[in-house]
């Protein structure tokens, strides 16, 4: 299914194909993300627990963004809340307005299913520009601290900041 469409963009729902190209540009860029992540969302959009909205730019993969129709972790679990998970922009097509345009599509499908959208964002530097982005869109922190491994860190707790360090910020859309 197609979503947007302008220029070069295409934003669409993932198919299977989309499994090798991202795993080939992402180890290009020396990016961690295994076959086994995709082949899951694929399955897991296959039977309608996820959507995973594809940018294409000249008909090869950009980025991609996945929305859960409900959070499964974190402060927003079991409220059945639409939560936005792990946005990606490959380097060479970032700047370019792509990660926008994927969260655009996101949030009109989500706001399908209620008024208020959610989403977690590493603390390292590595999620800086998705921080900013993410605060510009009128995300906003919920309240509830960061977050380590999917556990509420206790104040003074030790941790370590990795991709599991997170903060929640929510949206009405």
């Amino acid at each position: 299914m197609i979503f947007f469409k302008e220029n070069s963009l295409v934003i669409r729902s993932m198919i299977e194909t989309d499994i090798k190209h991202f795993v080939h540009a992402f180890s290009e860029q020396d990016w961690d993300k295994p076959l086994e992540l995709f082949e899951d969302y694929f399955s897991h959009q296959s039977s309608n627990q996820l959507i995973v909205f594809v940018a294409e730019v000249n008909h090869e993969v950009a980025g991609y963004v996945t929305l859960f129709p409900r959070a499964e972790k974190g402060p927003f679990a079991s409220k059945g809340i639409p939560e936005i998970v792990d946005l990606n922009v490959l380097i060479k097509f970032q700047e370019q307005g792509i990660g926008n345009q994927l969260m655009e599509v996101a949030e009109r499908v989500a706001k399908e299913k209620g008024k208020l959208i959610t989403l977690a964002v590493g603390m390292h530097e590595g999620y800086g520009a998705a921080q900013r982005m993410y605060v510009k869109r009128g995300y906003i922190p919920d309240g509830s601290g960061v977050w380590y491994k999917g556990h509420k860190l206790p104040a003074y707790e030790a941790c370590r900041n990795d991709d599991d360090f997170v903060l929640y910020f929510s949206k009405e859309i």
